[in-house]
């Protein structure tokens, strides 16, 4: 299997663009048909004494500017100023973070020439994922860069001559390194021993240490997981002693967020699909109050917290009390003859030994007594992950899915442990799983998963342990810095491919604390967290992201089912704990408090102009003034934390605010409901299968239905080039002037006096225009030809036809950009114009067979209503609007049979598939039946939906009237009321 990458995701190109976006007016790197000004000189490259280095031509100032225009564009907070050549890229995990910087590469050289990239990464597991991530993206980078040449290497201190290479190569070169390798550096010459090899100088490299080599290539810096990285003055130190001509970060969750210039947060992620949603199943005893029950929540200076079960007006309640030294637990707990003689008789609060002792229970932080058996708790969590896991592979395998399952232990010994001899032994986790894995195998459910199988055998081949080991080759507990086990670290770290296949065995993993970070895998379905009460802490957010990334299939092909993807969460804790717990986790680690606004939040949002079709931007001083509107209209707080008020301004349709903010409403709401958003983790215990409804399936109406709209289409596209030219160079005829860069320079005179002080007052202003001895002209038919992928011949014709390259001269930067903009405007308008659409013929349509292949999951009150009128005994819903259009057909008595349209029924457009919402039929009167296709949105005016929303829309009206069945296409709509209100006016 080979991984297949997909090169045209929005967000990752968003997220790439805002980092390319940073150096707008570097020179840009030049091709073959360049004109030239004076000497020749290669963009973003220098002659150092030691090899080639990036080349910096901006101004900090420039590049404040251009971050601020982009920070404004993605809804960011606003820098002031720079702070140093710090940029911050936040990515929610599992949505292509490396793959998203190591395209970012490619591009700074494709536009700027930059060659140089260290990548620092915390640990050995995120560094060999990031060299396997180089691996499986060449063959995609190659044909996407024209086979742009790039070396990359792990830095290794015996292997110095690749820093040489580093320095001296004129192509792309990537280093990896781990920050422990240059973290130890010396001040004293005497202690250059105790230094790192990349601190100390060498014969080898002419008396120079390796890291004047590095430093005098300027590099771009770029920190995976700088939460893991520089965090400490010492990591901060070793990263500036790399010299980097700027540091790039990225990750989920950062601590220091310098100048950040894009942000895909957890909610956003989720909300788009870009991961897994998430469902948590609840395993733990259930409260029986029948023996005394304590555990050891926290201990502090002389007193200690701990939950018991409490009788007040004659009900118990476990709940969480503090008490101290000679406390009597009889009393606390409401006079419970169970906690008679129960007396707090010892508090130990040294940092490590935190303990109480009751009634001559000794309990460290964590322990429970009274409680069902931690080991019978853990072992029900080990059956059902197997269950669960067992049941998605009766339905994915057919689709060519592996499913893997991830067990998180906080000591070793609990799987793997030895004798005392030394020999290896299974632990207690390894023993209840073959357990219970060989009894639930037997079910006749999974007879067809292990046809012809020695089971004994299998047991061994099915689960294992990814632990670091040490010199002795014994596994043993570790942060995850170390090496670790060689046949499974290589199988989890270096061969992604092969675990992902149906015929390698392994699907359960069992591991430490050294795959919090740096390893996941799109195929992981189920975690299960086997905490041991004393056991080191890992966070949620940590566990989660190992298993967010979409499936693939064994063509390395993501899967974009959504009801494949789905990560079950294995929690000894009520899924009520563990999502408020994850939500504050998120809180405390992003800084963003779910519900809060801040003044710059509506700043990104624009509305295209009816005139112009220019998208127009509220920006920053609108934003805060909206801000403060909504304080006014008492919608948010002082603090920005939105009021009930605002929640129920947005459900009844009443959120007001001025006229001049009206252009944006449909975009102010939806930002608004987005901030009020949580993550939507679903309750496992509350899924159930939604069941085909055969009578709706079989009934005339709905066979009358699917026989209009299941016709498939081709469409061809008729580009005419010459009208393409005519309208674009008259539109750029028409655009303002580019006028050349200007120098503005002032005088002020500053004058002094007792009443007011220090003050200025300005005499003279001047403005000149900038010209440069060496001013390069780009090759702009280049440029714009990869911009908008059109000939060479018919970019030369719109040039020389607008007789504007005078304002090319001018600024070549911004004239580029804006012709880019228009051609692209005009090219939008003659394919919307210029694509047609033909019904193949009778034998190509979608079989309403197909619905008794469909798989869904309805999470009860949560995603689905029952449904009497579908194929489906639930509807699911995706979004609020849906589901009340689902409530309306389901109550509306003249509708007669509806469907929410599975996933596989697409419609093909020119660019990418489209899935329509709905399809029913209304019976008018009971004298006429009308059939419609629906698409439902947030808004019912099409400007306010992004353009390609806009041309898939139009593309399946297209569709819809090629195939000629009588069947009407509406939307978008966004108010059942209205769209019911109009179907049966007609």
């Amino acid at each position: 299997m080979k991984l297949k990458f997909i090169s045209d995701l929005d967000y990752q190109k968003q997220a790439i663009d805002s980092v390319v976006q940073i150096f707008k007016g570097q020179q840009m790197k030049q091709s073959n048909f360049t004109v030239y000004y004076g000497t020749q000189e290669e963009a973003g490259m220098i002659q150092t004494a030691l090899g080639i280095g990036n080349r910096l031509d901006l101004t900090s100032q420039e590049i404040l500017k251009n971050v601020q225009a982009i920070q404004m564009k993605n809804g960011l907070p606003r820098s002031e100023t720079l702070d140093g050549m710090n940029f911050t890229v936040e990515m929610e995990t599992g949505t292509g973070k490396t793959y998203v910087y190591l395209r970012t590469i490619y591009e700074l050289n494709k536009h700027y020439g930059f060659t140089k990239f260290v990548i620092v990464v915390p640990s050995v597991a995120i560094r060999e994922g990031v060299y396997k991530s180089l691996q499986i993206t060449k063959e995609h980078f190659d044909e996407l860069y024209n086979r742009t040449p790039l070396e990359y290497f792990i830095y290794d201190s015996q292997k110095l001559d690749k820093v040489r290479n580093f320095a001296t190569a004129t192509t792309i070169q990537v280093m990896i390194i781990n920050i422990d390798a240059f973290r130890k550096s010396f001040e004293d010459p005497e202690k250059e021993d105790k230094a790192n090899v990349i601190h100390r100088t060498n014969d080898r490299l002419n008396g120079y240490r390796p890291i004047e080599f590095i430093q005098q290539t300027n590099p771009i810096v770029i920190i995976d997981e700088p939460q893991s990285v520089d965090t400490t003055p010492k990591s901060k130190e070793a990263i500036a002693s790399l010299n980097p001509l700027c540091t790039l970060r990225y990750s989920a969750t950062h601590v220091d967020k310098y100048n950040m210039v894009y942000r895909l947060d957890a909610v956003d992620a989720y909300n788009q699909k870009l991961v897994k949603k998430i469902e948590v199943m609840s395993v733990r005893s259930e409260e029986s109050f029948n023996v005394p029950y304590i555990k050891l929540v926290e201990v502090k200076e002389g007193k200690a917290k701990i939950e018991l079960d409490v009788e007040t007006r004659g009900k118990v309640k476990r709940t969480t009390k503090t008490v101290k030294y000679g406390d009597d637990l009889y009393d606390i707990s409401g006079e419970r003859e169970l906690y008679r003689g129960y007396i707090v008789e010892q508090i130990d609060w040294t940092e490590g030994n935190e303990s109480i002792e009751v009634n001559g229970h000794y309990l460290r932080v964590g322990d429970v007594i009274g409680d069902i058996d931690d080991d019978t708790i853990k072992r029900y969590q080990i059956r059902k992950t197997i269950e669960e896991h067992l049941d998605k592979e009766l339905r994915l395998r057919p689709r060519g899915i592996k499913v893997l399952s991830l067990f998180f232990i906080d000591k070793v010994a609990n799987y793997r442990d030895y004798d005392k001899d030394g020999n290896p032994i299974k632990g207690k986790y390894a023993i209840m799983f073959e357990e219970e894995y060989k009894k639930l195998i037997q079910k006749p459910k999974y007879r067809t998963l292990f046809n012809d199988i020695d089971v004994d055998m299998d047991v061994e081949k099915v689960h294992n342990g990814y632990f670091a080991q040490d010199k002795k080759g014994r596994l043993k507990d570790t942060k995850g810095n170390t090496e670790a086990d060689t046949d499974v670290y290589n199988l989890i770290m270096k061969d992604k491919e092969r675990l992902l296949s149906l015929d390698e065995p392994l699907r359960f993993i069992f591991s430490h604390s050294a795959l919090r970070e740096g390893w996941d895998n799109p195929n992981v379905f189920q975690i299960c967290t086997l905490k041991d009460s004393a056991g080191t802490y890992v966070s949620r957010r940590q566990e989660i992201g190992r298993g967010l990334r979409l499936a693939v299939n064994q063509n390395g092909e993501r899967v974009q089912d959504y009801n494949v993807n789905t990560l079950t969460v294995m929690a000894n804790e009520s899924y009520e704990e563990f999502v408020a717990s994850l939500q504050k986790e998120m809180e405390e680690e992003t800084g963003v408090t779910f519900g809060k606004f801040e003044k710059h939040v509506f700043a990104k949002l624009v509305y295209i102009d009816p005139d112009t079709e220019e998208p127009v931007q509220m920006g920053y001083e609108l934003s805060a003034k909206l801000y403060e509107e909504l304080k006014q209209h008492d919608y948010i707080d002082e603090n920005g934390k939105a009021k009930p008020s605002l929640k129920e301004a947005l459900d009844k349709h009443e959120l007001n605010f001025s006229d001049e903010f009206q252009p944006w409403k449909q975009a102010i709401i939806k930002e608004i409901r987005h901030y009020l958003q949580r993550l939507p983790i679903k309750n496992a215990n509350d899924r159930k299968k939604v069941q085909l409804n055969k009578a709706i399936l079989d009934s005339e109406e709905f066979i009358q239905l699917w026989e209009r709209i299941k016709y498939k289409t081709v469409y061809s596209v008729e580009f005419d080039s010459e009208q393409l030219i005519k309208k674009s160079i008259a539109s750029i005829q028409k655009m303002p002037p580019i006028h050349k860069i200007r120098i503005l320079s002032r005088k002020d005179q500053v004058t002094m006096d007792k009443v007011e002080g220090i003050h200025a007052q300005t005499v003279s202003e001047r403005v000149e225009d900038y010209v440069t001895a060496h001013h390069t002209l780009p090759d702009i038919i280049t440029e714009l030809q990869n911009r908008t992928n059109l000939t060479r011949k018919t970019i030369v014709e719109i040039l020389t036809g607008c007789k504007r390259l005078d304002d090319f001269k001018n600024n070549p930067q911004k004239f580029i950009e804006e012709v880019t903009k228009i051609i692209q405007r005009e090219m939008r308008l003659l394919l919307n114009d210029g694509v047609k659409y033909y019904k193949i013929g009778d034998d190509a349509y979608y079989a309403v067979e197909l619905f008794q292949n469909e798989e869904l999951l309805a999470y009860l009150n949560d995603n689905a209503i029952r449904s009497e009128k579908s194929p489906f005994d639930h509807v699911v819903y995706d979004s609020d609007i849906e589901a009340s259009f689902a409530q309306r057909f389901e109550n509306d008595e003249n509708v007669k049979v509806y469907v929410k349209l599975p996933s596989w029924f697409k419609v093909d457009t020119p660019i990418g598939s489209y899935n329509p919402d709905w399809a029913l039929v209304i019976d008018k009167d009971g004298e006429e039946k009308l059939y419609f296709v629906l698409e439902t949105k947030g808004t019912e005016i099409e400007e306010f939906l992004r353009p390609e929303e806009r041309a898939k829309i139009d593309f399946a009206r297209k569709h819809f009237e090629a195939i000629g069945t009588n069947i009407e296409f509406i939307g978008p709509e966004k108010d059942v009321n209205q769209f019911m209100l109009r179907a049966i006016s007609r």
